[in-house]
């Protein structure tokens, strides 16, 4: 299965931007799906992540009632809406897969996520 993020940018503080993971050679159902991000100097952070069925989902305290995952897929592709983005919000956003699904494992665990996108910039000036 191949992930490919896209939607990144150049904003301004305060602004949205809506990221994407379209996904290929696999169905969307078959995943559980997340979003990750590092930004220069530091470790990779889980965002969001979402199960297969929708009815889980994860999101850091950090981006709490800003930030929001949801899934399509129809279009087998996963999407953040990032509002309100603020200067630490800056950093390469991934998009991971797995096929896992018991549902007492963390979403938001990095280690459990197979397939990697390539990754999309986010940069937020102040």
């Amino acid at each position: 299965v191949q992930l490919q993020a896209s939607g990144g940018g150049l904003v301004q503080a305060g602004d949205s931007l809506r990221l994407s993971c379209a996904v290929s050679g696999g169905t969307l159902t078959s995943y559980r799906m997340g979003w990750f991000r590092q930004a220069p100097g530091k470790e990779r952070q889980a965002v969001a992540a979402i199960s297969q069925t929708g009815l889980r989902t994860y999101h850091a305290d950090s981006v709490k009632d800003r930030f929001a995952i949801s899934r399509d897929n129809a279009k087998n592709t996963v999407y953040l809406q990032m509002n309100s983005l603020k200067p630490e919000d800056a950093a390469v956003y991934y998009c991971a897969a797995t096929t896992r699904s018991n549902v007492r494992e963390p979403l938001s665990d990095s280690r459990l996520y197979i397939y990697w996108g390539q990754g999309t910039l986010v940069t937020v000036s102040s």
